[in-house]
């Protein structure tokens, strides 16, 4: 026998009640450190030119690959990487000279290139870690002076025809591939292709005016003189045809029914509540792409001589430091959450507690007084490896700067516009919204980046 019933039950009252209820929630929102930390620079034409002084030493890119079972090719186009080859056309040739190089394996350990030895071949590193090592002023020997992984060449300076020797040993650190291609193989290419052999000249003659450590076209000057010395004149030229960003776009369009937003608006306005987590979308799609457009974002705009990877594997204090010291001013670290983790363990192995910052109210750990800012849209591959940057920012700085556009049509926020574009025959209203953006590397030394991080936990 079951007790009767004696007062109202709960579910019943729930008919009378107010229900108490939250905005619309959303995961996915970060703190998208970039967007707070980056100096916007307003581009009213659309346009943002950055102009530097002249410069003539070639950059050294990195050289991508295609991979068929154990067999590994060089991608042609992607030769145009290599300084004396930079700006070559004749894809032809470029095809031609990526079969001629030779695929090779190595093991830890294995010397590759050793000091001294003539340099006779242009070594690329398909997959692997190869250190250069040298012999220190004070008869330390093997000493570390870098290392060089995936897309890294070098023995390039062979291809001009000049006899010279290899400055330090290359040393294999782990197991992997190289591909290979002798100076002969390319001579007879040039000896073939008038087009080759004048890229070559060119490169030679580029090569051998005036310039500072930097590759810049020197400005001459005297120094430490005395009496009426004859002073040199100079001028400080320019690119002819410097960089140009263009503002890139983030858009969607908004819908909402008519009927919703008629009927169903209180307590909360469903048009404003739809609007704000579309703007908290746009804005992550926005970090996303400064971070990663091949285009205008920061992983793919880091200078070749700007990018170290990890002495060991997991980010050490030791690579930290070393990424500071090849610029002034750093302001700022970005890394994902992972990596700055995999930082913190490596920092108590050694008994190191890095001290924290503020930042915006914030407390954040930092290395050396830089602060490390967590940014999930760092990617991580395969689950192993990611990349952490350090930056500059700044016009005055030299630095890197957001690029935006404000005051434009219907704006919501600052750079990003919400316009009403109709009712369409089901009677859904529709919204356009959109932001305009990009970021600018003014010099190279504005941006580092440390590869290859590995940020898997060890096994015990």
């Amino acid at each position: 026998m079951t007790d009767e019933q004696t007062a109202l039950g709960t579910a019943a009252a729930k008919n009378l009640a107010t229900t108490t209820k939250t905005a619309p929630q959303m995961q996915g929102i970060t703190s998208r450190w970039l967007l707070k930390m980056l100096p916007w620079v307003q581009v009213a034409g659309g346009t943002y030119r950055v102009n530097r002084r002249l410069t003539y030493a070639t950059g050294r890119g990195r050289i991508s690959f295609a991979q068929t079972g154990a067999e590994v090719r060089i991608v042609p186009p992607t030769l145009a990487e290599l300084p004396v080859l930079r700006g070559f056309q004749d894809q032809t040739l470029l095809i031609e000279l990526a079969g001629r190089f030779e695929q090779r394996e190595f093991e830890p350990g294995e010397v590759v290139a050793e000091l001294g030895a003539p340099v006779d071949h242009v070594l690329v590193v398909a997959h692997g870690k190869i250190r250069k090592l040298g012999d220190g002023k004070f008869g330390d020997h093997d000493a570390v002076l870098g290392t060089l992984a995936n897309g890294d060449h070098f023995g390039d300076e062979s291809l001009t025809g000049e006899a010279t020797a290899w400055p330090w040993t290359a040393k294999a650190a782990t197991a992997g591939t190289l591909l290979v291609l002798p100076r002969e193989a390319f001579a007879d290419l040039v000896g073939r292709s008038a087009a080759l052999q004048a890229q070559v000249d060119g490169y030679i003659a580029e090569s051998s005016w005036a310039q500072d450590k930097h590759g810049q076209a020197a400005i001459d000057l005297a120094a430490g003189h005395e009496g009426e010395e004859q002073l040199p004149g100079t001028y400080v030229d320019y690119e002819l045809a410097p960089r140009e960003y263009e503002l890139s776009v983030a858009q969607t369009v908004l819908q909402v029914h008519s009927r919703v937003a008629d009927l169903y608006n209180q307590p909360m306005n469903q048009i404003e509540q739809q609007l704000k987590l579309t703007v908290e979308a746009l804005r992550e799609r926005q970090e996303h792409e400064l971070i990663n457009n091949p285009d205008f974002g920061l992983l793919h705009n880091a200078e070749h001589e700007q990018r170290i990877h990890t002495h060991g594997g997991p980010p050490t204090p030791d690579d930290m430091d070393e990424l500071l010291s090849r610029r002034r001013g750093s302001q700022f670290f970005l890394a994902h959450p992972r990596a700055i983790a995999a930082f913190g363990r490596e920092c108590s192995k050694r008994g190191l507690y890095p001290d924290s910052v503020d930042v915006g109210g914030h407390r954040i750990p930092s290395w050396r007084g830089v602060p490390i800012l967590p940014c999930g849209k760092i990617p991580v591959n395969g689950g192993h490896t990611s990349s952490i940057l350090v930056l500059r920012t700044g016009e005055d700085n030299q630095g890197v700067v957001g690029l935006h556009q404000t005051g434009i049509p219907d704006e919501y926020e600052p750079g990003l516009s919400v316009r009403f574009m109709g009712i369409n025959e089901k009677a859904i209203i529709q919204y356009l919204v959109s932001t305009y953006f990009s970021a600018a590397v003014l010099v190279p030394d504005a941006l580092g980046v440390l590869e290859n991080v590995e940020v898997a936990h060890p096994r015990d």
